[in-house]
């Protein structure tokens, strides 16, 4: 815990001052999280606080100081006896998003070391440990021995939260899961930033969604999350920039766990990448390598990542550390023999002629969890089988009867009933739309906006 706490102030005169309006002291804040983490605070004490900050939002002094006593919460570890920079990512979630698969060996083999702490699916979005979890042996939450092996080993270590890692999130964040508080700026804040602190970067790049597909479907909100994460970050002393990024399609033309594995094997060795999301692969680790002080300009970054893409040190280092946290040895060289595959396979055709002029991205999401390839509730096992792949991204052209997308499922009802939801989520025109970017804004230490309470609709 935080060494120099203030002595403990009671948690309902904490709750008294946050649902009136006030500013919470550094004293006030860590008492209360101390609590929190020991149990002393109640549950329906806890849950009262979030939904006064819900209401009346964090300034950045208190949200920095929610930030730094969750991360004391439990261990910080330390890996500054790596011999170069430490870096990550995060992610605020979509649909297809696999990023994280390519983007750790990516940078890991221009000479940075990347420990990925990763979560799990949530909604309608995939999780990174869920798509791991689909290779046979793999550890994704090893004790922190194997983890530091890897790390060292590979460069890079695609994990779980451990359960000394901020554990005050944890509760926390369970409490808020299940009343309501979700969706408030300062505490997503402290929650994805607690974690990051505790896992002993150097430097973070934040890939923050925005669309139909995203938690943040409003460019402000998006906008005010990114700032808020970017500023807070910075003042917490982690050297943090965020890329927003559209989320109005599936990133990947997979959307699943062991299809996403696939599709990031094939991304890695140059079998198929898909244009969006080379986009953002390619856009997030410049970012990264520029943040870990290994090239002088995104332009190198992006020439850097061209390298090992190329020669195929991306795809080895990602070998490396599949082997090393228990998968297989020769995952790249043959993903076929392992990763597991659904019975059937339906492909969604097309009721017209046209072009793919939009898609209900959640409802993408929502049709891979109805299969079984994510969960309704928090103790649901996961088909890591199930997905959907080949799937169309605007603007693509297509002839009636032709497939949309290709249904991985376990039995023909499951696949009909999710090749429906499909259909429904693609609109077809008879106009092309104009290509959208899929990075949107940078935001740097440079780009914050004024220190101010934030809400969730900012």
């Amino acid at each position: 815990m935080a060494s120099g706490s203030a002595p403990a102030t009671l948690p309902q005169e904490i709750i008294r001052a946050k649902r009136d309006g006030k500013a919470l002291s550094t004293g006030e804040i860590v008492s209360f999280v101390e609590g929190l983490t020991s149990g002393k605070v109640s549950e329906g004490q806890v849950a009262a606080l979030g939904m006064a900050v819900f209401f009346n939002g964090m300034n950045r002094d208190e949200a920095v100081a929610l930030t730094l006593a969750m991360r004391d919460s439990g261990d910080v570890l330390d890996w500054s006896d790596l011999p170069g920079p430490v870096t990550d990512k995060h992610s605020t979630g979509g649909v297809g998003d696999n990023v994280s698969l390519m983007l750790a060996p990516i940078v890991a083999a221009c000479g940075a070391y990347v420990p990925m702490i990763s979560g799990r699916g949530l909604g309608h979005t995939g999780g990174t440990l869920d798509k791991m979890d689909s290779i046979p042996g793999y550890v994704s939450q090893p004790d922190n021995s194997l983890f530091r092996k890897t790390v060292l080993g590979a460069g890079c270590a695609i994990i779980g939260q451990t359960a000394n890692l901020a554990p005050a999130d944890k509760r926390l964040y369970a409490i808020r899961d299940v009343t309501a508080t979700v969706e408030s700026i300062p505490l997503i804040t402290a929650s994805i930033l607690s974690k990051k602190l505790a896992a002993g970067l150097q430097s973070l790049v934040l890939d923050v969604k925005v669309g139909n597909g995203a938690f943040m479907a409003r460019s402000r909100d998006a906008a005010a999350l990114a700032t808020s994460l970017v500023e807070v970050a910075n003042r917490a002393g982690l050297t943090t920039t965020a890329l927003i990024t559209s989320m109005n399609e599936p990133l990947a033309s997979a959307a699943g766990n062991a299809v996403e594995v696939a599709n990031a094997v094939d991304f890695l060795t140059g079998r198929r990448r898909d244009r969006r999301l080379e986009e953002v692969v390619l856009a997030l680790a410049a970012e990264m390598l520029q943040q870990a002080g290994l090239v002088s300009s995104n332009q190198d970054g992006i020439r850097r990542t061209g390298e090992v893409l190329g020669n195929g040190k991306a795809a080895e280092v990602f070998g490396r550390m599949v082997a090393l946290l228990g998968g297989p040895k020769d995952l790249i060289e043959r993903r076929e023999k392992y990763l597991p595959k659904a019975e059937v396979e339906l492909p969604v055709k097309a009721g017209q002629d046209g072009f793919v002029t939009a898609i209900e991205t959640r409802d993408i999401g929502l049709a891979v969890v109805t299969l079984g390839g994510g969960r309704s509730k928090p103790d649901d096992n996961v088909d890591h089988a199930v997905g959907i792949t080949r799937l169309l991204p605007i603007g693509a052209e297509v002839r009636a009867g032709e497939a949309l997308a290709l249904v991985h499922a376990r039995n023909r009802s499951q696949a009909e009933q999710a090749a429906s939801a499909i259909r429904s989520a693609y609109s077809i025109g008879t106009l092309k739309p104009e290509a959208q970017k899929a990075v949107i804004r940078r935001l740097g230490k440079d780009s914050y906006c004024s220190s101010k309470s934030l809400p969730f609709s900012t």
